[in-house]
Parts: C-alpha cells; structure tokens; sequence
C-alpha cells in the first residue's frame, strides 16, 4: 500500500529496495507500484544470481533488461 501510494504522489520513478527474502519479493514490488525494485544481500550470500531474478521477473510478466557484462550471471 506504501509503494503504490508513494508512487502516485510522485512524478518520479520509485525504486523499491530493502526486504527481498525471495525472487517472488521482486515481482510484488512492482506489482505493488514501483517501477524498479533493488536488491542486494539475496545476491551477495549466493542465494540466487542476477539471471535467476531476472528469469523470475520476466516469467511474472515485469520487462527486464538483457544481461550483460560482468556480474551479469
């Protein structure tokens, strides 16, 4: 509720960060009115690789950017 109304009291992009325990957090971030969702220890103790989020994010329909360069996988 926090993400969806913060989101349209601005004209900016809202970034959602903080909180990401799954891959399915990511999705529901968006879902719930961010444009972009940020995660980092889901990744920095090896729970799960960049491509993996990304693969879970474009199955639940969010448009991903492509991997590339280092760090990408």
């Amino acid at each position: 509720p926090r993400t969806r109304a913060g989101s349209d009291a601005v004209n900016v992009p809202v970034i959602a960060s903080g909180g990401v325990g799954t891959l399915d957090h990511l999705a529901e971030g968006v879902a719930a009115g961010a444009d972009a969702v940020l995660a980092a220890s889901i990744f920095h103790f090896g729970e799960h690789s960049i491509a993996e989020a990304k693969e879970a994010l474009a199955a639940a329909g969010v448009r991903v950017r492509p991997a590339s360069g280092a760090g990408a996988g």
